[in-house]
């Protein structure tokens, strides 16, 4: 009996025992559960507080990581613009100029188209020359007429022929009646090839463009040299005007290579001129200019 007393009381003391150190352990989680949530509350108030206070610092750095953005895209807009000016400017340098160029003249009211190539002279400068055999007189059966302008073919524009020159003139005289104005002073007697002209008169009606006109011819020449010249007369504005189509040939015959230019060639060219002329009214101060300057009085 005795020992089961004691077994029994020592099965209490164990019991006690560990009661205690369940107690005991209780306690000391409880506080360390506690500190734990107290340290893990400041650690996440730290974290917060960190999180705001390194957002301002990304901001910060973000803006100059973007600022070079912009001028990295702009360089080649920039360089385009460039490019293409340049071209735009190639293109205006190289415009082709028109091969036709009208001439006007105030004083007489004329004014015809030619080509570019050709040679332009006026004033004292637009007397017609015939290379080497003189200049070509005017045709008019009284004295004042005034050279208006002369265009040139150039010389070397049929080579190897036996051309030296070629033109298109214009004389005007005011002191001529419309009658007068349809005689010549001189008309053609030979023809170009050395038989007798086929003219029953002095000279012709003819139509060149929408005017009617009176034409004559002149030929002269020498053993060498050869001159022929077409007179068209047209009164318009109380003046008498003439213009002329001169062709001057030179070596045929007489030189070895030399070859007859086309003459009919030549006298087209000019004649697309003479088709061109129009005659505008004229303003009575230009008249009485050109009247005083001819020496005649003006009225």
């Amino acid at each position: 009996m005795s020992t089961a007393w004691k077994s029994t009381s020592k099965e209490t003391s164990n019991d006690t025992y560990t009661g205690t150190m369940l107690s005991s352990w209780s306690r000391q989680q409880k506080l360390a559960t506690i500190a734990g949530f107290v340290i893990l509350g400041i650690l996440v108030g730290m974290s917060a507080c960190s999180k705001q206070s390194s957002k301002p610092a990304l901001v910060g750095v973000s803006g100059p990581e973007q600022a070079p953005l912009a001028p990295a895209v702009t360089p080649p807009t920039t360089t385009t613009t460039a490019s293409t000016t340049p071209a735009a400017a190639t293109k205006k340098v190289h415009k082709k100029r028109a091969t036709l160029v009208t001439y006007r003249d105030a004083s007489s009211g004329v004014s015809f188209v030619y080509a570019r190539k050709y040679e332009l002279a006026t004033g004292d400068k637009a007397q017609p020359q015939f290379a080497d055999m003189g200049a070509a007189p005017m045709n008019f059966v009284q004295p004042g007429g005034v050279t208006v302008a002369t265009v040139a073919l150039p010389a070397a524009l049929y080579p190897g022929t036996d051309f030296t020159s070629a033109f298109f003139n214009v004389n005007v005289n005011r002191s001529l009646s419309e009658q007068e104005c349809s005689h010549f002073a001189f008309v053609d007697t030979h023809n170009a090839e050395g038989g007798p002209a086929d003219t029953k008169s002095d000279a012709k009606k003819v139509k060149v463009g929408s005017k009617d006109m009176d034409m004559t011819s002149d030929f002269s020449a020498n053993a060498v040299k050869q001159a022929e010249a077409q007179y068209y007369h047209s009164y318009e504005n109380g003046a008498c005007y003439e213009f002329v189509l001169g062709l001057g040939t030179e070596g045929y015959g007489a030189t070895e290579d030399i070859k007859p230019v086309d003459r009919a060639e030549v006298f087209t060219k000019l004649e697309k001129i003479l088709t061109s002329v129009k005659i505008q009214p004229v303003e009575q101060e230009h008249v009485a200019e050109k009247t005083v300057a001819s020496g005649e009085t003006a009225k």
